[in-house]
């Protein structure tokens, strides 16, 4: 760990509890919900995954940064990420892709992280009392007047941050003009993305599938989006609280009532719930790794998924409801706390799942969603169109 073995750090969290270490990436403070991921490989992925704005991730695996940072891996075009935490941060790293270290890149984009933290009893204390606020602290952060700042004093200032429940965050993260993804090989569809966090692989993964893809930023009416003349619609994942997502919400009903095909992972897995009547909640300390189970209500089967939500959509697995727009059904469930991983229309050209098909640190159980959602579009085609 270059250069901050010597500068102290602390993590202090909204209920009080303290976590000493060291300095890594930035000096400062940085504010934001504490969450833990269990994802043992994609770091990078994590880091500029835009559905992380304004979260203090802690990384469950005790040794990261192994591979260093490369120009080839980012999921936007930044790290999202309020603050990192990590135990036991790689000194070299070792990789042939590798261009500079992962504590150099934190330094580089000012995230303030903090390494030597016991991440196990970290993790463990938010399974216990959930996903809160907290801060990070470390070098004049810790000082005020030339003396060191008490931990009471830096609680408060956690304790004055805002948490993520009503954030409206979408709007941060997403692109400022449209920008399209061509299609590899022959144009198949054209779909319009609305863009509230999306990751640079889906449009990639979609692309695979001779797909025209238009991200569309989050404020986009239904106008900008038929002006496109999508054969299909796409809801990214995302930041913040699906409550907030007002806009987001009527677009997709819009997008319904003309029987558009539609697809919404992860943040636009909560927008179709709702848009079809479903409520939502903030979980207790979320899902966040890339080995979740989920179960396809319909065939039984079992995927491991790439997840990163801390709120989730109320219903029972298999639940069957009415909607404005007909028939809907929880298509799929975490069989670890029954939490709502799906929403599948019967009525209208519709579907949408909690995790990650594009993921692109693996794995990979879940990437013929995308092909489902080329089959809806070519139903649609084959019946006149939409």
């Amino acid at each position: 760990m270059t250069g901050s073995t010597q500068t102290p750090a602390t993590l202090v969290l909204e209920d009080g509890r303290v976590f000493r270490g060291s300095a890594y990436g930035a000096r400062g403070t940085s504010l934001g919900e504490v969450v833990f991921s269990t994802g043992m490989t994609g770091y990078q992925e994590t880091l500029t995954d835009p559905s992380y704005h304004r979260q203090i991730v802690v990384q469950t695996a005790p040794q990261i940064g192994n591979t260093g940072w490369n120009d080839e891996d980012d999921e936007s075009a930044r790290i999202w990420v309020a603050g990192y935490v990590v135990r036991d941060p790689a000194r070299t790293p070792s990789n042939w892709r590798s261009r500079r270290t992962l504590d150099h890149e934190l330094a580089e984009q000012g995230v303030v992280g903090i390494a030597e933290v016991d991440t196990r009893t970290l993790t463990r204390h938010i399974r216990e009392h959930g996903a809160m606020r907290a801060g990070v602290f470390s070098g004049e952060a810790l000082l005020a007047g030339g003396s060191a700042r008490s931990d009471a004093d830096l609680l408060n200032e956690v304790r004055a941050s805002p948490g993520m429940q009503g954030a409206d965050l979408a709007g941060e993260v997403t692109t400022r003009s449209p920008y399209v993804v061509a299609a590899q090989g022959e144009t198949r569809f054209r779909v319009a993305a609305l863009d509230l966090g999306i990751k640079s692989n889906t449009p990639r993964q979609l692309s695979k599938r001779g797909i025209e893809v238009h991200v569309l930023p989050a404020t986009s009416s239904l106008d900008d989006l038929l002006a496109v003349e999508p054969d299909g619609v796409f809801l990214s994942n995302g930041p913040g609280d699906p409550a907030t997502t007002e806009h987001a919400t009527a677009l997709t009903k819009q997008v319904l009532g003309r029987e558009l095909p539609l697809f919404g992972i992860c943040f636009g897995n909560q927008i179709l719930g709702r848009a079809l009547g479903l409520g939502t909640y903030k979980m207790r300390y979320g899902h966040r790794g890339i080995n979740i189970p989920v179960i396809d209500v319909a065939t039984g089967t079992v995927a491991i998924t790439a997840q990163n939500h801390g709120f989730a959509l109320e219903g029972e697995p298999g639940q069957r409801f009415e909607s404005d727009f007909g028939a809907a059904q929880i298509s799929h469930y975490c069989p670890n706390d029954d939490t709502v991983e799906g929403v599948r229309c019967a009525d209208v050209p519709a579907f949408s799942v909690q995790y990650h098909p594009e993921a692109a640190a693996g794995p990979h159980d879940a990437a013929p969603l995308f092909d489902e959602f080329v089959g809806l579009m070519e139903r649609v085609e084959g019946k006149g169109g939409h």
